[in-house]
């Protein structure tokens, strides 16, 4: 059994929200995780039953080498600068843009401090989630390629606007939601 490397947990828990239960379609799906050894690798292992319905579900992704912690004020999937292997480039950027069509582009005098600090880390997620999109394009091309995209969503979003793959629009949608969430930083 060969297992697709999660870069880190919060990449880990991210593609288990993304693959809902398949008997009732449960997104939630918060399981302890173990360590285990599968061959030759060390692998994390989520496992239990669906919230909803009861069904057990598993999830077992191999471990990287070396194991990071999260920085919650700079959120990444992933910090060894290679694509990922468990989530396409088109769900990256359908996370991003979920992230942001819930997020507002600039503060407003009814935020609280803590509505605030949200909108900042979001708009940061969102900003890391492009970042992960930009991964998958190759040294020297312009835009992430189709075999990049191994998903129906992936592909979904990919043929809606295959310009937005472009690697000088994400960059410049990148810098566009950090430079927002610079707005929420509480001076």
């Amino acid at each position: 059994m060969v297992l697709r490397l999660a870069r880190t947990n919060v990449e880990a828990h991210l593609f288990i929200e993304l693959h809902p239960c398949e008997t009732c379609g449960e997104t939630r799906f918060t399981p302890p995780s173990s360590v285990v050894v599968v061959g030759d690798d060390l692998a994390s292992r989520y496992a239990g039953p669906c919230p909803r319905c009861g069904t057990e579900r598993e999830f077992t992704f191999r471990l990287p080498e070396k194991v990071t912690l999260p920085d919650e004020e700079e959120p990444a999937f992933g910090v060894d600068g290679g694509a990922s292997e468990i989530i396409d480039a088109g769900e990256w950027l359908w996370v991003a843009d979920l992230i942001i069509r819930n997020t507002p582009a600039e503060p407003n005098e009814g935020m609280t401090a803590e509505q605030r600090r949200q909108a900042l880390i979001d708009l940061r997620i969102a900003a890391a989630a492009v970042g992960e999109v930009i991964k998958f394009v190759p040294p020297g091309a312009d835009a992430v390629p189709v075999h990049a995209l191994w998903t129906e969503r992936g592909r979904s979003v990919y043929d809606a606007e295959p310009g937005r793959f472009r690697k000088i629009r994400l960059e410049a949608v990148q810098r566009t939601y950090r430079e927002l969430s610079d707005g929420f930083a509480t001076r």
